[in-house]
């Protein structure tokens, strides 16, 4: 728009497609009913997930090969853990389709960027939509900022002026409790508190 052009390409539609989720938790099931929302099939793998959880969120429980060999699109909702740092690899990402796209909001190390930008480079995926990296802020110089096929924002997350404050407010009132010598509702560590 900025350049004066008007549809130069075409859009994909969602409806009918696969969205492939790793990580079917508190993120991960939003994700799922959005997709669901769109008219997408939905499919999921977690390292706990059961096929009972993925029951309740109306996705099919598949391997974490399946997801990104059946996937359209695959979003990560992981928590960043021994377990899931470089989970996806070169391996997984040679395994998705052509005209697939990768979109990771969860933690940058999840997946190994390296082989991200190898195969984004050489456009054996459509594209990828990222706003978690490796390093972060991702330096002015880093590969990804030169192709044109990957969508790229800062890892925003909770940072709204309303996140911001219920955080801010909860601390206030957590020092009160604290200092009238109670616990915390929300306390980590409730039996430590306790103890002083």
């Amino acid at each position: 728009m900025r350049e004066g052009c008007w549809q130069t390409g075409f859009a994909v539609d969602l409806a009918g497609r696969t969205l492939g989720i790793l990580g079917l938790g508190r993120i991960g099931s939003r994700i799922a009913a959005f997709g669901r929302f769109l008219g997408m099939r939905v499919i999921a793998w977690g390292p706990t997930l059961t096929d009972e959880r993925a029951a309740t969120a109306d996705v099919t429980r598949v391997g974490l090969d399946d997801v990104f060999r059946e996937s359209d699109v695959v979003s990560v909702h992981l928590r960043l853990s021994d377990r899931t740092r470089g989970l996806v690899t070169a391996r997984q990402l040679g395994l998705m389709k052509p005209t697939a796209f990768l979109v990771n909001t969860a933690r940058g190390p999840i997946v190994d960027e390296r082989a991200l930008l190898d195969v984004l480079k050489r456009g054996t995926i459509a594209g990828a939509a990222l706003d978690v990296f490796d390093e972060e802020p991702l330096p002015s110089n880093h590969p990804l900022l030169a192709l044109d096929n990957v969508l790229l924002s800062p890892h925003m997350g909770y940072v709204t002026q309303e996140s911001y404050h219920q955080f801010f407010s909860q601390v206030v009132e957590n020092l009160e409790i604290y200092f009238r010598g109670e616990v915390p509702p929300r306390a980590l560590n409730p039996e430590v508190l306790a103890r002083r």
